[in-house]
């Protein structure tokens, strides 16, 4: 039996991932978490076969839970559910140690796919995402030193712009028609893409890229 704990902060999404893979007789979803934090609580203490985590999450992102799953559990699996299908996003999510990259118009038989995928110890990507393309982003990257900035999507960017601006995660959501929830992860995730650390170094950054009129 291949034990999985579920983490997302919809609970009709937890429900529906439940009923999905329970339906399969030799999975078995040993527990929800609604957060992050809650995701590794339950983690160290249920260590899952699997943890299938989403990629935005309040408090502690998905990413990070899997970056801290691999390094303190390494024998727990992590696949990661986003609706980004952007190389950047794949590529960290592999580089956080996931190994399965599921997105999530995909259809209930791509992540049962993936689940089997990652039991049988490899690597899944929902279509159309491509494996060898991923590879190839990740060697151009390396071999070019890619400026930071071109990591970023191009909603990242937007976030950018608006928050070197001032604009706090209301604001830039009401522009964006986003949540502020949804706000708040771009800018989180722009800033540890640039290793910036504080609005100030935002700022700086945006003057220097030229975002900014001196």
């Amino acid at each position: 039996m291949t034990t999985l704990l579920l983490a997302d902060d919809h609970a009709l999404v937890r429900q529906g991932l439940r009923m999905l893979l329970e339906s399969e007789p030799d999975l078995q979803v040993v527990g929800e978490a609604g957060d992050g934090s809650e995701a590794l609580r339950l983690a160290e203490g249920l260590r899952p076969d699997i943890l299938i985590v989403d990629v935005m999450m309040p408090g502690l992102s998905g990413l990070e839970v899997a970056q801290q799953v691999r390094r303190r559990w390494p024998k727990v699996k992590v696949i990661v559910l986003s609706m980004y299908d952007s190389e950047a996003y794949v590529v960290e999510a592999l580089q956080a140690g996931a190994s399965a990259y599921v997105l999530k118009k995909a259809t209930s038989s791509d992540l049962v796919h993936a689940v089997r995928r990652v039991i049988e110890g490899g690597l899944y990507l929902s279509p159309p995402l491509d494996e060898r393309a991923i590879q190839a982003y990740t060697q151009k990257a390396q071999a070019t030193r890619l400026d930071l900035y071109e990591s970023l999507t191009a909603r990242e960017r937007e976030v950018l712009g608006m928050a070197a601006e001032g604009l706090s995660a209301p604001q830039i959501a009401g522009r964006l028609s986003l949540s502020p929830r949804t706000a708040e992860m771009h800018r989180a995730n722009l800033m540890k893409k640039l290793s910036l650390k504080s609005q100030t170094e935002l700022i700086r950054y945006a003057l220097k890229r030229g975002l900014l009129a001196e």
